[in-house]
């Protein structure tokens, strides 16, 4: 089974590779729009019948029923629906026949009869076959037949078809139009078989207040069974099974009695949260509970509760989460031990079998390793085997523990619990989709290698903001094979075919892949006015344009698109990248305010309006969203405070960033006492610099070096400190100097580029000077350093060039990448802040020891030797295996590699900034003797070591958050 079912997957990569607009994300097209010839779903004004047996699951009834609808919404005919307990189905030429096996008696004769191949999902858990059969019975010419392994196997392939139709899982939750088709075949020959490779794949509604919370009032009157059959079907059209409700204000079993049994006839499997045990909310002990929620105190009255939990979800299906946290899913009292919750847990099994009369062995049930639970784990807490481990990330992304060898043989198996959304420190992040796909792959793929795979459920807070990382993450879960690292960026373009069409999928797969990474390198929320150095690399002025002009394309895109797009688009795309550029472009302009006041540019003023200007945009932005798109469908959900962090919580009411404005000197004050003289009326700031002249005492002014492999002009910006214009002049001294201008009046500011006709210059190192004159003669030299080689020219390079004393590698781009026996060097594609990861694979397959020779090996250029730091920035990975923690190594040339354990540091001081960063920095020391070529070895000594860049300070590093842009690069021929 195992070698068919990796045959299957082979086949459905194939088939996707060569159908990149397949409207079902990550499946093998199987309906087809043109002339094929096959069974006739929609064509010439005519829909496909549809049959099932009538005493098949209500569930599949009701999906059946949805799919007469999808096939209206596709065709603009209503198929006819028929319900009946006979082996035969009303005559016709073609007809949709739909069923579950062993529950199905015209599929159960379809399979006796051998027309229909079900052998490879036979007896597995939610399988389903899709195939299409000639003369499946007396009357019918041709037949689409759906049948499942299970119920949710057969609901499965209801959706696949509604989605391969056209019908996006999002229609409703997203307002996602469905394409009219005037034809619809399933060709003859098609056979597909799929099952999943994680059991449970769930989400958890949590931190749901203000927004969902406030919104589902408002469209449902709370969360009732009207709101949760919404919520269901998106599930199941995701090929989801397993909630955690929302749990803030509200508790699933008791606000609506309908709610449990709505869940259990729609395929829902129900939980309840890491930290409400046996199948009862935190809400609800808050409104029956008695005494307090301690266990050695109030023993009598929390069993008394549980076993009410029990009876209540008797009749249905869940996973109970067992043991307890304190109340409000805070850490138990500092009393509590293991023993004691060995207790609780046996305790709670005694619950089980008394209350449902089963050998709790047999009932699924599962232990939440979070936060300080793991550390009960770790010091040998233990529950039986039949339990599932569900082991947790960081609330930040990064898991924490991953199954041993040992324990992947327990029976209950292992999960995972992951985040897109957090409440906590070192800050909460709620309001926006902060997830990069390449980033949960990375996490989720070391789940599926070391085999915690038993159950995926991840936090979607509100789920409104995280539609795109909540599909992925269960489209991942369903078959991780589909999705190897290099098809990645498929999965985006897929995505925007299937909800925008082709036309326009590249772009906006583009647009959605870099606005996730800028708003992954720093949450919005965690955004301030010095998060991007205003100085050095033009850092601040190159994210904040790369970001608004993501802003513009969406806002382009969203023009060229049809009338009947753009509510979804605005939503899923728009809005996102336009309120993400906006806030990062308010944070950033209230820097430059504090900048320029503390320069005394009258510019200044013009920032603080800006700043205003911005933080009413967010405003607007989020009316259009609540007020203008569908109708006001949306109102509430994007209330979310954003702005005004001053500790992990957030603010109660969004506050602006503050901003400093300047009394601006006016014609006639230049001399009075409390003006400026006119000579000091002119400034000038330097790049690099955030002092500008004149400045006392006396400082030379030096532009950054000017180099012939990096050839980016150099920036003088003169500015006027008053309300009255002052002219200037500038000339170089020497004639290979080009200015892009020499004179003129400043009002404001003006820019000056230095840049070097190279071909004219001097070989090796030189200086030219510049002078700049202004208002009543004052005068300043400008000294202008130039890098010119002799020794190495551009077209003789390789490797990566020194420039202003740096060395910026990206780790994709290696000169040589020797591997180890069973291993390969693997590139995840558009991960971390700035272009790649590296890492090893496969990743459980242990560790490597230097002798293994597997490296990335980098051609270095350097003008500087002597003592050099490297700093490698990798990804924030933590120690997800028992041990002393992860290992990489470096070394220049054949100097003994150094070997730095990545988790030396085990303090909440460090993970808080790694986390909040995005990225953990590690520093080395080497000394290279001589200048010229050299080779930089980087070797990733144990599992999960993820590089993203290399950075060599010989002497010239700057600070900034992202670090330097890549030095000149010439790439050779990799081995």
């Amino acid at each position: 089974m195992k070698l068919l079912c990796a045959l299957i997957s082979s086949f459905a990569i194939a088939c996707l590779a060569a159908s990149p607009n397949a409207l079902a994300i990550g499946q093998k097209k199987f309906v087809d729009s043109g002339t094929a010839a096959g069974v006739e779903l929609i064509s010439r004004g005519k829909a496909a019948a549809i049959h099932l047996d009538g005493d098949d699951y209500p569930g599949v009834l009701r999906a059946a029923r949805d799919l007469q609808n999808d096939i209206e919404k596709v065709g603009g005919q209503r198929p006819a629906l028929s319900l009946q307990n006979a082996t035969s189905a009303a005559g016709g030429q073609d007809v949709i026949l739909i069923g579950t096996i062993g529950h199905s008696r015209l599929i159960d004769q379809l399979i006796a009869q051998k027309k229909l191949d079900a052998s490879a999902i036979k007896d597995q858990w939610e399988g389903y076959v899709v195939q299409a059969v000639k003369s499946p019975m007396p009357g019918v010419a041709r037949a689409l037949v759906i049948a499942g392994s299970d119920k949710r196997g057969t609901i499965f392939g209801i959706y696949t078809l509604s989605e391969q139709l056209g019908v996006s899982p999002w229609y409703w939750w997203a307002d996602v139009p469905v394409p009219h088709k005037d034809r619809a075949v399933v060709p003859f020959g098609t056979l597909v078989n799929d099952r999943p490779a994680v059991k449970y794949r769930g989400i958890f509604l949590n931190d749901e207040a203000p927004a969902l919370t406030n919104w589902a009032k408002d469209k449902f009157g709370g969360f009732n069974h009207q709101f949760y059959e919404k919520l269901f079907e998106l599930m199941l059209r995701m090929r989801s099974n397993y909630l955690w409700p929302a749990m803030w204000y509200s508790a699933f079993n008791d606000d609506d009695k309908e709610n449990a049994r709505l869940a259990n006839e729609m395929g829902i499997v129900m939980g309840t949260s890491h930290h409400e045990p046996m199948m009862r909310s935190q809400q609800e002990w808050h409104r029956y509970g008695k005494g307090p929620w301690d266990y050695e105190k109030n023993g009598d009255a929390l069993r008394k509760f549980w076993a009410e939990g029990l009876r209540n979800s008797h009749d249905y299906e869940q996973v109970i989460t067992m043991a307890m946290r304190g109340d409000g899913d805070e850490p138990m009292s500092e009393q509590a031990n293991v023993s004691l919750l060995q207790n609780i847990v046996s305790d709670q099994r005694k619950l089980i079998a008394a209350e449902w009369n089963k050998d709790p062995a047999k009932v699924p049930q599962l232990w939440a390793l979070y936060k300080e639970v793991q550390e009960y784990y770790d010091k040998g807490m233990r529950v039986p085997d039949d339990l599932l481990l569900l082991m947790c990330d960081d609330n930040w992304g990064n898991i924490r523990r991953l199954p041993t060898a040992e324990e992947r043989r327990r029976s209950g198996g292992a999960g995972i619990y992951y985040h897109f959304d957090y409440v906590g420190v070192p800050r909460s992040y709620k309001w926006l989709n902060v997830t990069q796909i390449s980033k949960v792959w990375e996490q989720m793929n070391l789940a599926s290698e070391f085999g915690a795979d038993r159950m995926w459920v991840v936090n979607v807070g509100d789920l409104k903001p995280m539609e795109i990382p909540t599909e992925f993450f269960l489209s991942y879960a369903w078959d991780p094979k589909v999705w190897p690292a290099e098809r990645l960026g498929d999965y985006l373009k897929q995505w925007a075919a299937r909800e925008f069409g082709a036309a326009h999928a590249d772009d906006i797969a583009d647009i959605v892949n870099q606005y996730t990474r800028f708003n992954a390198r720093r949450r919005p929320e965690q955004l301030d006015p010095a998060t991007y150095s205003l100085v050095n690399y033009r850092e601040a002025e190159r994210v904040v344009n790369a970001y608004n002009g993501l802003a513009e394309r969406s806002r382009r895109l969203a023009a060229a698109l049809p009338p009947q797009q753009r509510d979804a688009f605005f939503q899923l795309v728009e809005y996102p990248v336009r309120a993400s550029a906006n806030a990062l472009d308010m944070y950033v302009s209230a820097g430059m305010n504090r900048l320029y006041a503390n320069q005394g540019r009258i510019t200044a003023n013009d920032m603080a309006a800006r700043v205003r200007a911005l933080f009413a945009n967010d405003v607007e932005l989020a009316r259009q969203y609540q007020q203008d798109v569908s109708g006001g469908k949306w109102k509430h959900m994007m209330s979310q405070t954003r702005f005004g962090y001053t500790n992990w919580d957030q603010p109660y009411r969004d506050v602006m960033p503050a901003v400093s404005e300047l009394r601006v000197p006016v014609n006639g004050e230049l001399a009075a006492p409390n003006g400026i003289h006119p000579s000091d009326q002119m400034g000038i700031a330097l790049e690099g610099e955030t002092v500008a002249w004149p400045v006392f005492p006396i400082k030379p002014l030096v532009l950054p070096q000017l180099d012939v492999f990096q050839k980016q002009a150099g920036r003088i910006e003169l500015f006027n400190r008053s309300s009255t214009p002052f002219t200037f002049s500038i000339s170089a001294n020497q004639p290979w100097v080009r200015l892009s201008t020499s004179g003129g009046t400043v009002e404001k500011t003006q820019l000056v580029e230095v840049d070097v006709q190279w071909d004219q210059a001097p070989l090796g190192d030189s200086r030219a000077e510049l002078t700049v004159t202004g208002p009543d003669k004052a005068s300043v030299k400008v000294a202008v350093p130039v890098r010119n080689p002799a020794a190495v020219r551009p077209e003789q390079a390789s490797g990566h060039v020194e420039t202003r004393g740096v060395i910026a590698i990206e780790a994709e781009h290696y000169t040589a990448a020797p591997s180890a026996p069973g291993r390969r060097w693997l590139k995840i594609p558009d991960y971390g802040r700035t272009l790649s990861g590296m890492t090893v694979s496969p990743a459980n397959a242990g560790a490597l020891d230097l002798r293994d020779g597997m490296q990335l090996q980098y051609a270095v250029n350097i003008f500087n030797p002597g003592k050099l730091q490297v700093e490698a920035v990798l990804a924030p990975t933590l120690k997800f295996m028992p041990g002393s923690g992860f290992r990489y190594a470096i070394s220049f040339d054949d100097e003994a590699p150094q070997v730095i354990n990545i988790h030396a540091d085990e303090s909440e001081d460090h993970w808080r900034k790694i986390v909040s960063d995005g990225v953990a920095k590690f520093s080395s020391t080497h000394m290279v003797k001589s200048a010229g070529k050299h080779t930089l070895k980087f070797w990733a000594l144990d599992p999960g070591v993820v590089l993203q860049r290399l950075v060599v300070n010989t002497g010239g590093l700057k600070p900034s958050y992202l670090g330097p842009p890549e030095s000149p690069y010439f790439p050779a021929q990799k081995r």
